[in-house]
């Protein structure tokens, strides 16, 4: 645990001695991954005792994506969570959750989770309150929503609450200034050449491939033929 406290110190993220189940690759699509933390860590509007847990990403179609965390059994949901894409520069091959710094003693609470080989994870947003408080104990921005939205029912209503992102200062910025809309989609495939691409590709002139010589020959006989027929005129008419 000593060592694990340096390394928050340091870095103010850690995966704190977690040890991940791989799902089957059947549930990509809502990146579906077993989690087992060893002791208690805490996720927006609540904290997880040490335990077996499912992370299930229930919305994606937006620059918002819904996170549900389930039990093992997956027969009970605890938490519906708002979460904002957060971009990485190297994906890895296995799940990796990230940490806020917080004080000694309490849980650690969950910052971001990234799918195995994801370029994009999901940064939880927590309510405001719990925001500033993690915000004043780290070097880096915490998202954060009214209070009163953080636990809206339905995942519609968490995907139009105002987030924000708090600074160590506790101050709060634009959610822009630390996710630009742009970044949202930079990890999308890239598309297929499109006709436009594939005119713009095409040479404004064609290639010379063949010799100028055949012109040359084709006016030398044109310019004799026009001097026979000159004569011929000139002795009709003469």
């Amino acid at each position: 645990m000593k060592q694990l406290t340096t390394t928050l110190a340091l870095f103010g993220l850690a995966t704190l001695g977690l040890m991940f189940t791989p799902s089957a690759k059947a549930d990509e699509w809502n990146e579906k991954t077993i989690v087992t933390f060893n002791q208690p860590v805490e996720i927006p509007g609540r904290v997880l005792p040490a335990g077996t847990y499912v992370f299930k990403l229930l919305d994606s179609q937006s620059d918002r994506n819904v996170v549900q965390i389930f039990n093992k059994d997956e027969n009970h949901v605890y938490a519906t969570l708002l979460a904002i894409p957060d971009y990485r520069m190297e994906p890895t091959g296995k799940t990796v959750i990230t940490f806020e710094e917080r004080r000694a003693g309490a849980p650690e609470a969950i910052r971001a989770w990234f799918y195995p080989g994801r370029n994009y994870g999901e940064e939880f947003v927590y309510p405001k309150l719990k925001a500033v408080e993690l915000a004043k104990a780290n070097t880096e921005h915490v998202l954060s929503m009214p209070n009163e939205l953080a636990n809206a029912p339905k995942a519609q209503e968490l995907k139009k609450a105002p987030v924000m992102a708090i600074e160590h200062s506790g101050n709060e910025v634009a959610l822009a200034q630390v996710h630009p809309p742009a970044q949202h989609h930079a990890a999308e495939a890239a598309p297929a050449p499109s006709t436009t691409m594939a005119r713009n590709t095409t040479p404004k002139e064609l290639p010379h491939t063949a010799s100028t010589l055949p012109l040359v020959g084709l006016f030398g006989l044109l310019s004799l033929g026009c001097a026979f027929a000159v004569r011929v005129a000139r002795l009709r008419f003469a």
